[in-house]
């Protein structure tokens, strides 16, 4: 109680300030002259009407006047009189009825929600969180990061400066800790001390800042921030960060990796330990047609065709499944196997026209550059002057202008990568590419992880998000996860095998029926047995290497638990 009455008198203290504390004193001296005035005037006018009164009685008439109750026991007889209740009456309308409800819940009431709000929310951890992630902002990328330390058993802890986020992220059954990020005291009631990670997603200033503060306190804890500003990133590194990451920039390298309509060869998009996950068109190529048993590409090339992509969804496929030129191919093998198959399938649909890019920001230039790196021409679609770098690679105009579109090659590109950080923009480019040309790779991104469903229905064949990406690369620096992101929703991850599933075979382990999940490789310390057989039997400590959707690694994180 005692605390809470502190508080109280310190928001209140806040609230009024010396100036409206002045107003409130002044204000309050006047409305009592005003009835000194009042009750003087009222003995004055009784006797001129011939009563007399005592100056209490006086007093009593012009509070019952000014507050509207009229018991009616005193009144004038003369038209003087009358007139003289009625400006009694309308002065304590404008005063008591109106100013003094106002200054009540201005001054009392309101101060008061303020003072139980900030007794609310929550200004500690426990001091029984260790190993947690204290997260300093509440975005997309951060909301995502959140939802997936939880799947995975890992404790968090958001620092929100802002007491109504606070406490409305408190209400939704989140971790909190209200405090400000320049504050070291905030830090230690976050435990930061006993933290695994602390990550920053604000702006570079305020990044910069609150790893100052940490670093005030904490020396050895490792720090994660973004940067939008490429001139910032060695600025957060002298400020303490230990790693610096630009989602802008790695949203522009991953769009552009996705591009392989240009050719037919694979495009490595990330690797577990010796193994690379890989993407490939097969337009144009002799694979149109043929099984995948009939295409012998393992025994040709080594790699595993683990499954395909085709249209925002992924299958895994049987041996006797047919190919058509709109299924893109995920490859796993070794450097080795993934330049056999290159090998072989070089000669293939090598497309000249460049691709198109739709938006010239950070994530824009990241992908022309990305391609560039690849080999690739491309044209960015931008409607800013100053954001136009030179004339061979730029267009000035708006992409929802058929005319520029046309002058950027569109009619002829093989892919155009839409870059708007506005997703009802990107719903409304994707329909409009699809209509323009049907059969054109459309690849784009997401801010938010909900709208990804309605860009696939709105044809783009590859969406990406912020939110997703973020949070998959916080994790894998977190250390706790092996984590390949081929696109939106469509994970491989690595994982020790559950002690329920040891000494089963693959097809007695159920794990793709129960799950969806997709035994892609099993690791038994001394080799990686890619696409491993039904028949082969999983042993006591060895790592399985999973591919599945977001519903299916929640499958198997609700049948087997967390990631151990």
């Amino acid at each position: 109680m005692q605390t809470f009455l502190k508080q109280y008198l310190g928001v209140l203290r806040t609230t009024i300030g010396s100036g409206n504390l002045k107003f409130f004193y002044r204000f309050f001296i006047f409305l009592f002259l005003l009835i000194l005035v009042y009750t003087f005037l009222f003995h004055q006018l009784q006797e001129m009407e011939g009563r007399e009164h005592s100056w209490f009685t006086g007093f009593y008439w012009t509070l019952v006047t000014m507050t509207t109750l009229g018991y009616g026991d005193i009144v004038f007889t003369t038209d003087l009189g009358r007139i003289f209740s009625l400006c009694v009456l309308l002065t304590g309308l404008t005063t008591l009825i109106i100013v003094l409800p106002v200054a009540f819940v201005e001054f009392i009431y309101r101060p008061w929600l303020s003072a139980h709000s900030i007794a609310r929310a929550p200004r500690a951890l426990d001091p029984a969180y260790q190993e947690h992630v204290v997260i300093t902002h509440h975005d997309e990328v951060t909301s995502s990061l959140a939802a997936r330390l939880k799947q995975y058993g890992n404790d968090y802890v958001f620092i929100i400066p802002n007491l109504d986020e606070a406490l409305l992220l408190h209400d939704r059954g989140l971790n909190v800790v209200y405090g400000d990020l320049d504050n070291a005291e905030t830090y230690r009631y976050a435990n930061v001390d006993q933290a695994a990670l602390v990550v920053a997603t604000g702006k570079d200033t305020l990044n910069t800042s609150i790893a100052f503060t940490i670093r005030n306190i904490n020396k050895d804890i490792p720090i994660l921030a973004t940067a939008n500003s490429p001139d910032s990133v060695d600025i957060l590194e002298l400020a303490g960060c230990t790693h610096v990451i630009q989602l802008g920039q790695q949203m522009g390298q991953l769009l552009a990796r996705l591009a392989s309509s240009v050719d037919s060869m694979s495009h490595v998009l990330g690797n577990v330990e010796d193994l690379m996950v890989a993407d490939a068109s097969i337009v144009d190529t002799p694979l149109i047609g043929k099984t995948l048993r009939e295409t012998r590409l393992r025994e040709l090339t080594g790699v595993t065709v683990v499954g395909v992509w085709e249209r925002g969804r992924f299958h895994v496929i049987a041996p006797d499944t047919p190919l058509t030129e709109r299924m893109i191919l995920v490859l796993l093998g070794t450097e080795s196997q993934i330049t056999s198959y290159n090998e072989l399938f070089a000669i293939y649909n090598v497309s000249d026209p460049p691709i198109v890019i739709i938006g010239g920001g950070r994530v824009g230039r990241s992908a022309g550059g990305t391609l560039v790196e690849r080999g690739l021409d491309y044209r960015i679609i931008e409607q800013q002057v100053d954001r136009i770098r030179d004339e061979k690679h730029y267009v000035l105009g708006d992409a929802a202008d058929i005319e520029t579109m046309k002058k950027a090659g569109l009619m002829d590109a093989p892919t155009v990568i839409i870059t708007s950080h506005e997703d009802d923009m990107n719903i409304y480019l994707t329909i409009y590419c699809r209509k323009l040309r049907p059969d054109i790779q459309i690849i784009t991104r997401a801010k938010e992880e909900r709208n990804v469903e309605a860009l696939h229905r709105a044809g783009a064949d590859f969406v990406m998000s912020y939110a997703s990406m973020g949070a998959n690369i916080i994790l894998n620096l977190l250390k706790r996860n092996d984590i390949v992101m081929i696109t939106e929703g469509l994970n491989f991850f690595r994982v020790r095998l559950p002690r329920e599933l040891a000494g089963r075979t693959i097809a007695e382990s159920q794990v793709y029926p129960e799950t969806g999940c997709y035994i892609a490789a099993v690791f038994t310390g001394k080799e990686s047995i890619v696409s491993p057989p039904p028949s082969m039997k999983l042993s006591t400590g060895c790592e399985i290497l999973l591919i599945g959707t977001i519903e299916a690694e929640n499958r198997y994180l609700e049948r087997y638990g967390k990631r151990t």
